[in-house]
């Protein structure tokens, strides 16, 4: 199926060069719609530690960094924190509407994060959700 490439404001059209490139069967490479190109870029944010891009040093949430910190109500703030001051400055195709971090396990041995937003382009409401494990 041939897409209208004269229509930019077309929602599934491609988007760009896929983040974690992978042919197909038939050695073809899929270009994201859309919501899949910010998801992948909302994943990779939350998972970057400032510093490792090397064309962008400043790029990165490094959630990685909370992983041995206690599950408190401080911890959790700070990353709610960081998580919406990386969101707001490096992914511009959203409109945050909630950022909820919530305790989960029997021992909180874990954050559940939960982020709801509006894509710009579309207005098309979007929940996703990880969750990391903690300690301390």
């Amino acid at each position: 199926m041939a897409q209208d490439l004269r229509n930019p404001a077309r929602p599934n059209l491609p988007i760009g060069w896929p983040l974690m490139p992978t042919p197909d069967a038939t050695g073809s490479l899929q270009w994201p719609n859309l919501d899949q190109s910010i998801r992948e870029t909302i994943r990779s944010l939350l998972v970057t530690r400032p510093g490792e891009r090397l064309l962008n040093r400043n790029l990165g949430a490094a959630l990685q960094e909370f992983v041995h910190q206690p599950n408190t109500l401080v911890t959790r703030r700070r990353m709610h924190d960081r998580i919406a001051e990386t969101l707001v400055k490096w992914e511009p195709r959203i409109a945050i509407d909630a950022i909820e971090l919530e305790p989960e396990g029997d021992n909180e041995e874990r954050v559940r994060v939960t982020l709801r937003y509006r894509i710009r382009r579309t207005g098309q409401s979007v929940a996703l959700g990880l969750s990391l494990g903690m300690g301390g």
